[in-house]
């Protein structure tokens, strides 16, 4: 059987080694990292007076920004995805989340549903950041890169066949 195809330049015009990371903001740096360690369950450090590091279960990090006058909500397309295995861990966190909201500023929380193939939900934090809490299989989303180009829905429809299933 073939391997699919997964685009990639063989000479492309920058030689680089690694998407290390991106970025967030934050109104209060101290609250985020309360947040993000007693909530999120993140590991963080302090990277400058107006700067965090955030990380989970990898080495690709997250920086957080300290913007104090920040009020814009992150579009739900610009979502942070948190992996957990199975439907009943997303039911679970839901539950936390739900029970929690007011202590965390969390808001704008949706209900679990199967979408985008995959079993999660979403909610806004105290900075307006978007995170979504969905299935997926170890690696997260590394999956389709085996996959290669897909046509039609790919991995929207419901009935997209993801590993494990």
């Amino acid at each position: 059987m073939d391997t699919p195809a997964v685009e990639t330049s063989k000479d492309p015009a920058l030689k680089l080694n690694f998407l290390s990371h991106g970025t967030l903001e934050s109104k209060n740096l101290d609250a985020a990292r309360k947040f993000y360690t007693e909530f999120l369950g993140l590991e963080v450090v302090r990277t400058s007076p107006i700067s965090l590091l955030i990380r989970l279960g990898g080495a690709n990090t997250i920086a957080v920004v300290e913007q104090k006058n920040r009020d814009e909500e992150m579009p739900m397309l610009n979502h942070n995805g948190l992996d957990v295995e199975t439907q009943e861990e997303v039911n679970k966190a839901y539950e936390t989340v739900m029970e929690q909201r007011d202590k965390w500023g969390l808001h704008k929380i949706s209900k679990p549903l199967l979408q985008h193939g995959t079993y999660s939900f979403f909610f806004w934090d105290q900075d307006n950041n978007c995170w979504e809490i969905l299935t997926n299989p170890k690696g997260g989303y590394s999956w389709l890169f085996d996959k290669g180009d897909l046509e039609g829905k790919g991995h929207m429809d419901k009935s997209f066949e993801r590993p494990g299933t």
